[in-house]
């Protein structure tokens, strides 16, 4: 049988670990919009979004010891969650996007140009393999340093920095053939 630690040793040591999880009311003021943006562009659905969204943040209140500050970052951490939670929520229909956009300048010939272009890179982007679309999200839309993806994906900052390349290449690839289309 195995001696209890001295109360003093637990006080010492209880301190130390709440330390390492982070101030959530903050942490939801500051990340929840790019959270948003990164699930609803990796997803396609405002609904599917907030709901992994909040989904991650239960967890991490439910069970603050699954973030190790030693893997990364909150930030990271969270932007892992949300994507694990929408690749396994995945549904057969998909929800169309609410446009938030007005066109206020009047001309609507413009405003038709630019919503088409918007829903191209959208599209785009949705097209992309899930393993592509993530780094273009994280990297150039969420703009997360490598480190930060590769910690959110769980692969090497090299692993990133391909995926990012051939993603790149794809995206101009299919925007070029949308560019022949408007022509």
């Amino acid at each position: 049988m195995t001696a209890p630690r001295p109360l003093q040793a637990v006080l010492i040591a209880e301190p130390k670990r709440a330390e390492t999880v982070p101030d959530l009311r903050q942490l939801y003021a500051h990340l929840h919009p790019r959270l948003y943006r990164f699930g609803l562009a990796f997803s396609g659905s405002e609904s599917r979004a907030a709901e992994a969204i909040q989904e991650a943040f239960l967890d991490l209140i439910r069970n603050p010891g699954l973030f190790n500050p030693s893997r990364g970052s909150a930030q990271a951490f969270l932007y892992g969650v949300v994507r694990n939670r929408l690749r396994s929520s995945r549904r057969n229909e998909r929800e169309e996007p609410l446009e938030d956009d007005n066109a206020a300048d009047g001309d609507l010939l413009l405003h038709l140009e630019r919503e088409q272009r918007i829903h191209a890179v959208r599209d785009a982007i949705l097209s992309l393999p899930e393993h592509y679309r993530e780094v273009v999200l994280l990297c150039e839309i969420e703009e997360c340093s490598y480190e930060d993806a590769a910690a959110a994906l769980d692969i090497a900052i090299g692993t990133v920095r391909s995926r990012l390349s051939r993603a790149k290449q794809q995206l101009k690839l299919r925007l070029r053939q949308f560019e022949g289309e408007i022509r």
